[in-house]
């Protein structure tokens, strides 16, 4: 594999799904890209919404920005420099996630500039936009074809990297524990809040939660609050954020949820478009925010390492920046499992 032309060929891709994902004019792209693939990446968005009704147009366009500002040529230099090319290329199953739009992309990115070859089973949630995605990377350059294979079963895999749930990963394990493997499990994600934040930052903060309408493992799914703090504050400042219960699926979530709770009697605190719970339990579902008080730092930090090995990410003025979760840097991988030093050591 040549890796300069093949970083070349990404940042192409990579600027088009900017400006995919910021509404540009067909004028404004590669002119290659404009002509084979404008109006069908178009109309793969829209089936992807179809096909999935948790894809919504904002959500595939801030997926697309979201990955295509990674892929400068600049970022892709500095990301791979460090890792060399195999010299014998393995066969790499990827079982790729559905819950958010292109969840498995990263992976394909890795595997194909290892040098080995993805063999991708796709998610049956989001089987539209990442085949078109790959038909321009090949038509940009045909020789990625060798390294590119959509397929159903993964019987000629020799390593696999799989990504699902807590239930899956042991079929994952029974299946492919025999073989090289990376298998993810359930993640998510938490925000500290220490008290001296502006009002921007937790507008920003917003933005951790409601992204995707939440359902990413990079969602902050759980507060930490310092003693005493007026959760109003929050409150406040993610207001903008409230269209979001104008989705049908999110809404319905929502709905369900309140009524489970009330039912039950446990106490919550809703604002219209979140319901919010005091409680310990790390994971929240859809539409819920889980919360609980710290009286000192020791006991936030003992929160934290109690459940590292299912946070994906710390939102916080000490940790990742408001706002940022959902923008990871191209070495910020999935778990904390150098996914590149895992294909490149195979």
């Amino acid at each position: 594999m040549d890796r300069l032309k093949t970083i070349k060929t990404f940042s192409i891709l990579g600027d088009s799904m900017k400006k995919w994902g910021n509404g540009a004019e067909k004028e404004d792209f590669n002119p290659f890209v404009a002509g084979e693939f404008y109006d069908r990446m178009q109309s793969s968005i829209v089936g992807a919404k179809t096909h999935n009704g948790w894809f919504s147009k904002e959500s595939v366009k801030e997926s697309f920005t979201a990955i295509g500002e990674s892929l400068s040529e600049e970022n892709l230099t500095n990301w791979l420099e460090k890792y060399p090319i195999v010299e014998n290329p393995k066969s790499v199953g990827l079982i790729l996630a559905g819950n958010l739009p292109l969840v498995g992309f990263h992976d394909i990115l890795s595997t194909v500039f290892s040098g080995n070859k993805a063999s991708i089973k796709l998610s049956s949630d989001d089987k539209i936009l990442i085949p078109m995605l790959l038909e321009i990377l090949i038509a940009l350059q045909p020789e990625l074809a060798s390294q590119i294979a959509l397929v159903n079963k993964l019987n000629d895999a020799e390593a696999v990297i799989a990504t699902g749930s807590d239930n899956t990963a042991r079929y994952f394990e029974k299946y492919f524990g025999h073989l090289p493997c990376i298998i993810r499990k359930n993640r998510t994600s938490v925000a500290v809040i220490n008290g001296k934040e502006s009002p921007e930052e937790l507008k920003e903060l917003g933005k951790d939660i409601f992204t995707y309408y939440g359902m990413g493992c990079r969602n902050v799914s759980h507060l930490l609050l310092p003693k005493g703090y007026d959760l109003d504050n929050i409150f406040g400042a993610i207001v903008g954020y409230g269209e979001v219960i104008n989705h049908h699926k999110y809404c319905n979530n929502y709905d369900y949820y309140k009524a489970v709770y009330l039912m039950n009697q446990e106490k919550i605190i809703e604002n219209g478009f979140v319901l919010t719970r005091e409680i310990k339990e790390l994971f929240a579902p859809v539409a819920v925010l889980h919360y609980h008080f710290y009286d000192s730092e020791d006991e936030m930090n003992a929160y934290l390492k109690e459940h590292e090995d299912k946070i994906q990410a710390i939102v916080g003025q000490d940790f990742i920046p408001f706002g940022a979760a959902q923008s990871p840097a191209l070495d910020d991988y999935a778990d904390g499992v150098d996914t590149m030093a895992f294909l490149t050591g195979l």
